[in-house]
C-alpha cells in the first residue's frame, strides 16, 4: 500500500468512533453519587483531543494483524489516563492554562477542587476498565496491560517527567536533560500506547514488540519536538492553548536549545527513526507509518 493509497483522516476517524464509543459507555455508568465529578470528568474528555493514543494502540495491533475490538477498552484506558494528566497539568499549581483545545480548561469550566477530582477520577477508572473490559484477553496479558500503563504513568513515567518538567522552570537545561524529561513526561504513555496495542494481538513476538518499541520511542519525542516548534510559530487559535506558554513559564524547549530549524531537522530525524524500525513489519504498518509523518506535520 503505497503512502498516496492510505487515508489516515480517514482511519483516525474511524478509530476516534470506535475508542468515543467506549469513553461514552465507561462515563455512562459511573453512578449518581456525584454528578457534577462526572460532567466534569465527561468534560475533560470530551472536549476535542485528537485521540493520538488511541489511534497509535489501534495502528499497532493492525500492523500484527490484531483484532480492533480486543483494543477498544485499552484506548479508553488510555485516553482517560491521558484526559487526567492534561487536567493536572493546566491546574493553577502546574502550568496555570486557561485554556485546553480551545475551551477553558477544566478547572476554570468547573472549579479546582473538582478538576483534581475529575483527574483523579478518570486514572481510578482507566484501571477499572482494563480489569472489567469484555474483551477476550488472558488474565496474564490484563496484568502485562495494567503494568505497562502504571508504569507510564507513575514515578517512572509521565508524573516523573512532569516533576522534573517543573524544576526545570527558569533554569538553563543541556539537551540531554531536556529529552530526559520529554521521554517521561510526553514519551511514556505514547510508547505504551504501542505496546498495548500490541499486547491485545495473542501471538505477538518480542522481536515485534522490540521494534514498535523503537518506533514509539522515536515518535514519542518527535511529538514533543514538535510541540515546542508550535509553541513558538503557532497561534492561540489553531493550537487551542495558550502560544507561548512555554516562553512565559522560562521552560527549555527545543527550539531554545538548538534554535528553530535544527528543531524541525530533529523532528524529522525522529520521524525517519520510526519509519526505519517499522521496516520488518509489511504494508499492515501502514497506519503507524503515516501516523509518524503526521506527528511531525501537524500544526495543532
Amino acid at each position: 500500500m503505497s503512502n498516496t493509497e492510505f487515508d489516515l483522516n480517514a482511519y483516525q476517524s474511524h478509530c476516534q468512533q470506535r475508542v468515543n464509543a467506549r469513553l461514552e459507555l465507561w462515563l455512562a455508568r459511573q453512578n449518581g453519587l456525584a454528578p457534577r465529578l462526572v460532567d466534569a470528568m465527561r468534560y475533560a474528555t470530551f472536549n476535542g483531543g485528537k485521540r493520538v493514543r488511541p489511534v497509535l494502540a489501534y495502528a499497532a495491533a493492525a500492523a500484527l494483524g490484531g483484532n480492533p475490538a480486543h483494543v477498544d477498552d485499552i484506548a479508553a484506558a488510555l485516553e482517560m489516563v491521558h484526559s487526567y494528566s492534561l487536567v493536572h497539568d493546566d491546574l493553577p499549581a502546574m502550568d496555570d492554562d486557561d485554556l485546553r483545545r480551545g475551551k477553558p480548561t477544566c478547572h476554570i469550566a468547573f472549579d479546582e477542587a473538582t478538576a483534581i477530582l475529575a483527574g483523579d477520577a478518570l486514572q481510578c477508572l482507566a484501571f477499572e476498565v482494563l480489569t472489567r473490559s469484555d474483551a477476550p484477553l488472558d488474565a496474564l496479558i490484563r496484568l502485562q496491560l495494567i503494568q505497562a500503563l502504571a508504569t507510564a504513568s507513575g514515578t517512572r513515567g509521565m508524573a516523573g517527567g512532569q516533576a522534573l518538567d517543573l524544576m526545570g522552570e527558569g533554569k538553563t537545561l543541556s539537551l540531554e536533560q531536556l529529552e530526559t524529561i520529554h521521554a517521561h513526561k510526553t514519551g511514556s504513555l505514547i510508547r505504551a500506547s504501542v505496546r498495548m496495542g500490541a499486547l491485545a494481538v495473542p501471538d505477538v513476538t518480542t522481536t515485534q514488540l522490540e521494534a514498535l518499541d523503537r518506533y514509539a520511542d522515536a515518535i514519542g519525542l518527535a511529538f514533543q519536538v514538535q510541540d515546542d516548534i508550535l509553541d513558538v510559530v503557532g497561534d492561540t487559535a489553531t493550537l487551542g492553548k495558550q502560544q507561548g506558554a512555554d516562553a512565559a513559564l522560562a521552560k527549555a524547549t527545543y527550539p531554545s536549545l538548538l534554535g528553530l530549524e535544527q528543531a524541525r531537522q530533529l523532528a524529522q530525524d525522529l520521524r525517519d527513526q520510526a519509519l526505519a524500525a517499522l521496516q520488518p513489519l509489511d504494508e499492515r504498518a501502514e497506519p503507524l507509518r503515516a501516523l509518524a509523518r503526521y506527528i511531525v506535520s501537524r500544526q495543532h
